[in-house]
């Protein structure tokens, strides 16, 4: 009987970790180039009583067994890399990706981390730079008597200058490309990391070798789906409660068996 009370409390909290996966996105909805996350899960050792296969007689074989499950674990929180929709800002220095690929940011370690946010700014030295002031990779300075700001599709930023007649091409971005995304490390501020799971970065101009293309002035906003989530969460809160009903009768059960003798 002990054995229910154990599995059922290891459901509870595989779906209190389910939960706080489902909040996230939820409180990530208005993020820009956020990507979901969902729990995957995993049954626990089995207890043997009845090993499928044994015999029973000369000729005889148990057709099936019997085995006793010990309840779940959460063993996974995967990213979905499906496109986030576009949201038009007319803001020169912003930038979305329709497809695959990372933009690249230099951090203050002088390390790579890699972002889908595509909102830039300037600093005070004409470099495109995000939101915490780290620099795209390569860097790209913005000429201070510049008046507007051309990004191609397939990265070539260009500049218009006074007196010029034609725009000055003054920088070519570039997109990282993995493997396997979903084995990148989210290090917060929109920032994932490259790791042993997720594999090398391969760097291309957009739009080639499979890397998605840029679209400027537009954002890309979070993948997450409010009422895909909203329904995770009523799921995961029912099994949650089923767990909790299932240690209740387990201790009732208990109680029946120590009341036998009076």
């Amino acid at each position: 009987m002990m054995r229910a009370l154990w599995t059922a409390g290891s459901g509870m909290v595989a779906q209190q970790s389910n939960i706080d996966v489902i909040s996230n996105n939820l409180a990530n909805v208005n993020t820009t180039g956020f990507k979901k996350s969902r729990s995957d899960f995993q049954d626990l050792m089995y207890q043997t009583i009845r090993q499928a296969g044994a015999t029973t007689g000369p000729d005889n074989r148990l057709p099936s067994g019997v085995q006793i499950g010990h309840g779940v674990r959460q063993v996974a929180t995967q990213k979905i890399y499906t496109q986030g929709s576009f949201q038009e800002t007319g803001n020169s220095l912003d930038m979305a990706i329709e497809g695959d690929g990372f933009f690249q940011v230099t951090m203050p370690d002088g390390t790579i981390s890699y972002t889908r946010d595509g909102s830039f700014k300037k600093d005070e030295q004409g470099r495109i730079v995000t939101s915490e002031g780290y620099p795209l990779e390569p860097q790209i300075t913005i000429p201070e008597n510049a008046t507007d700001i051309s990004i191609s599709s397939t990265g070539i930023v260009s500049a218009t200058i006074p007196d010029q007649t034609e725009t000055q091409e003054i920088g070519q971005l570039q997109l990282a490309r993995f493997v396997n995304s979903a084995g990148l490390e989210n290090i917060g501020r929109n920032l994932l990391r490259e790791t042993a799971a997720s594999g090398a970065p391969v760097v291309t101009d957009p739009g080639t070798d499979g890397s998605g293309t840029l679209v400027q002035k537009y954002l890309e906003m979070s993948n997450v789906q409010v009422v895909e989530e909203m329904v995770n969460m009523i799921v995961a809160q029912r099994a949650y409660e089923v767990n909790s009903k299932a240690i209740t009768t387990a201790d009732e059960m208990l109680q029946q068996a120590n009341n036998l003798k009076r």
